[in-house]
């Protein structure tokens, strides 16, 4: 094969740092993983694919400025793909395996999912922000609550709300284990592909809908509907540890005060694939301008992540930047960063701190490998609002900041704009990729044997896995261990540091399960060999002892619970304990997971 049967696109968004700002992090990540991002740029120009240089933003809100359409079919190896679905797509986070397939030219299945409709009322006011909208939602459904079914958004209510706006909630789906989100296409999606170069695709849009496309069918039988009034909603805090775990800002301080929390916020965080449209940026950017003029700067640290290099340029032309800068904001790469552990903070392991951000996942130790960092997630203007109070309780609609000569402050309802008066302005191109590029099949794709980041995937051994008639004996198997409660993608393949071995199987299997609690004494980390040799111990890591099984040919099991596999699309999450010779895992799996 010398070329993709389907475009597609390459972006390097996981592996830069947060630790000084912008500029340091992203040079400091390019020389560190230099020889992985020339791997993927070869192989993008090996098959004629688009590559985004690191530093270009992330894939999502890349994808939504430059490729999603109305009415497009779109896989993506990231569970928050549906992000695209903020433009009237269906975009559906995959594993690498089923992106194979797409990309070879094989038939993509997929088990029909039932479809939920959401009908939307009202209209959002005052605080209310559409990230508020998928919290509600999450605290409704549960994590479980959309696994094997697409939202589908309808009703006046979808109409006032912008592009981006919809995109924050078509990503959250993730969270609520949906198949994808979408939306019926809209007003604000034409002037969304018009401000970002694409009038023609507009047009054929409006000439689309025209005929009858590109929204539901009149008279549509939904499996469920779930009706929301946008006009009774409130800001929502989600957390901690789970993302739907859903309080109304009204109910969170007494919710604090029950738990026996203390009040104070460690950190707030903005941006991400999630939260870092020019809609989110202005608005934001409302409050510090407010919280300047009364002479206020943040109490804690205060990071920003733009979500594109489109987004951080226009940031800084229209002076958003400078604002936010001068209340004591740190704007970080056009990266993923905090939101999957890229976060080098400088706090003591192991003491219980909360931290606010606009972000999408809060499970423990996922931001900065603290578990007793209680992460909340929120909007970004109920997230700017708490880096200038400091206090966990602090509510921006009722309550006010003391000032230094005695008086008090309280913030506006903060007021963004969706699109940029003057357009978006494309910053440094040189991230950018040609389009469409012609593929080179003479270019040489190098793995160094001795590399220890990339390593040549060799297929499993036949006598593991669930097609192996001895495998499934269950006389014949052993339990490596019960897992005691949520068990996420997180807990089965950490992210953070572990990320830089994404490309070597073996040494990322070192982190098999190492955030995971064995029910059998409550320990983490902590598995039990019954047939160690005497030059062993009983006792090991979980990643050892699975080990010893595969050493022995020991066809070994995970007894989980409900939802296993929840979270990020993280294909290693299944690879890692295949390669160590797992053979059965029991109950429920999320859709990326089982498809592995």
């Amino acid at each position: 094969m010398d070329r993709c049967a389907v475009p597609a696109s390459i972006h390097c968004d996981h592996l830069i740092q947060a630790v000084e700002g912008a500029d340091s992090d992203l040079q400091r990540s390019i020389v560190t993983n230099q020889e992985v991002f020339d791997f993927l740029e070869s192989a993008g120009r090996k098959y004629g694919i688009e590559f985004w240089k690191p530093g270009s933003g992330i894939i999502h809100q890349i994808v939504l400025e430059n490729y999603a359409a109305p009415g497009m079919l779109m896989l993506g190896t990231d569970s928050h793909t549906p992000n695209a679905g903020g433009l009237g797509m269906l975009a559906i986070g995959v594993g690498g395996a089923d992106a194979v397939d797409a990309l070879t030219g094989t038939p993509w299945e997929l088990k029909a999912p039932q479809i939920v409709g959401i009908h939307l009322t009202g209209q959002l006011n005052g605080w209310a922000t559409p990230k508020d909208l998928i919290l509600h939602l999450a605290g409704k459904l549960t994590v479980r609550g959309g696994t094997g079914r697409i939202l589908e958004y309808f009703g006046p209510g979808v109409l006032n709300q912008s592009c981006t706006g919809l995109a924050t909630v078509a990503n959250m789906g993730a969270e609520v284990g949906a198949t994808t989100s979408t939306f019926p296409y809209s007003s604000s999606m034409r002037s969304y592909l018009q401000a970002t170069g694409r009038a023609p695709v507009a047009r054929a849009a409006d000439e689309a809908a025209a005929k009858g496309f590109l929204s539901a069918d009149e008279g549509v039988e939904y499996d469920e509907v779930i009706e929301i009034n946008l006009s009774e909603l409130e800001p929502t805090i989600n957390g901690p540890f789970t993302p739907d775990l859903a309080t109304p800002l009204s109910k969170f301080g007494n919710f604090i005060q029950e738990k026996g929390w203390k009040d104070e916020v460690s950190a707030t965080l903005i941006g991400s694939c999630t939260n870092s449209s020019y809609q989110d940026m202005t608005s934001v950017a409302d409050l510090a301008r407010q919280a300047k003029a009364a002479g206020l700067k943040t109490k804690v640290p205060f990071l920003c992540t733009p979500g594109s290099e489109q987004i951080r340029a226009t940031m800084e032309r229209d002076h958003v930047t400078d604002v936010l800068q001068d209340v004591g904001a740190v704007v970080l790469a056009n990266a993923c960063g905090p939101c999957i552990g890229q976060w080098k903070r400088d706090d003591k392991k192991g003491e219980e701190n909360a931290i606010l951000t606009s972000f999408n996942r809060n499970f423990k130790s996922r931001n900065d490998g603290n578990s007793q960092t209680m992460n909340f997630l929120a909007s970004p203007t109920v997230v700017t609002a708490m880096a200038f109070s400091g206090k966990l309780s602090f509510n921006p609609m009722t309550d006010s900041i003391p000032l230094p000569n005695g008086e008090s402050f309280k913030f506006t309802p903060p007021t963004g704009k969706d699109l940029p008066a003057d357009g978006f302005t494309p910053g440094r191109t040189t991230f950018y990729p040609p389009p469409t590029p012609e593929p080179q099949p003479e270019t040489e794709i190098v793995i160094n044997p001795e590399s220890q980041r990339l390593e040549i995937l060799e297929p499993f051994d036949s006598q593991f896995g669930p097609h192996n008639p001895r495998g499934l004996e269950l006389p014949t198997m052993k339990v490596l261990m019960r897992v005691r409660g949520k068990c996420t993608t997180d807990h089965i393949s950490a992210a953070g540091p572990w990320l830089k071995y994404k490309g070597h199987l073996t040494n990322i299997s070192e982190n098999l399960l190492i955030t995971a609690v064995n029910d059998e004494g409550g320990d983490v980390n902590v598995a039990f060999d019954h047939e160690h040799d005497s030059s062993q111990s009983k006792t090991d890591t979980i990643p050892n002892v699975a080990k010893r099984f595969k050493a022995r040919n020991q066809p070994w099991a995970l007894v989980v619970d409900d939802n296993y596999g929840e979270g990020s699309a993280r294909e290693h999450a299944a690879l890692q304990p295949r390669f160590y010779g797992q053979s059965l895992s029991s109950k429920s799996k999320v859709l990326v997971l089982k498809n592995e």
